[in-house]
């Protein structure tokens, strides 16, 4: 069985329960199988490997942990040449992009600022939405970033996971109008009736 991590304490940081964290150690331990030599010509010894994960994770920690992971896949399938934080950065950018996402932060943007009923947005992906959803409308509307921005990237990656595994997402279902009952008298009727009125009247 092949460790997800790298041998040594190499870990991206002491937030152990951070799913970001356990990506990035995912992610090099998978650069560190397929670009052996260029690895370690790169990184070394085992602190310098623990400084650049917390760059990475500073730089990445904000994707959904599948994207990263995807994005570590397609610049390994793609390269022969050991990426370099900029260029997972882009392939992080282009997972979202052919999954029809957003990033994370313009999805947050987008359902914040998103009038109602809500069910009516023309919104970018269903994730966005449905992340949206989950946090609370009003949650969103009514409370600052710093609190409502984690909630929302949590529900986010979630959704964005499910997508990223093949699962189509479903956005809010429009309710038709309702079509009336009897359907609207002709001019001829109307004009009937009007004058009938008119006749009970006395105009």
């Amino acid at each position: 069985m092949i460790s997800p991590t790298p041998a040594g304490p190499t870990e991206a940081g002491s937030q152990t329960d951070n799913p970001s964290v356990e990506a990035i150690n995912q992610v090099f331990a998978l650069f560190r199988l397929n670009y052996h030599n260029q690895y370690y010509a790169a990184w070394s010894d085992a602190e310098q490997v623990k400084q650049v994960k917390r760059l990475w994770l500073d730089a990445l920690g904000a994707y959904p942990t599948a994207v990263i992971l995807r994005a570590a896949q397609h610049a390994i399938e793609n390269s022969d040449y050991l990426p370099t934080l900029n260029r997972m950065i882009d392939a992080c950018r282009h997972c979202l992009s052919d999954l029809g996402l957003p990033s994370p932060y313009d999805a947050y943007r987008e359902a914040c600022l998103a009038p109602s009923p809500k069910v009516n947005v023309a919104w970018q992906h269903p994730a966005v939405y449905l992340a949206g959803r989950d946090s609370d409308w009003f949650f969103l509307a009514n409370e600052p970033e710093a609190k409502t921005w984690p909630v929302f990237r949590t529900h986010y990656e979630h959704w964005v996971s499910r997508a990223a595994k093949g699962e189509t997402l479903q956005g809010p279902e429009r309710l038709g109008l309702t079509p009336p009952d009897e359907a609207l008298p002709s001019p001829e009727e109307q004009a009937t009736h009007l004058a009938r009125l008119r006749k009970e009247i006395g105009l």
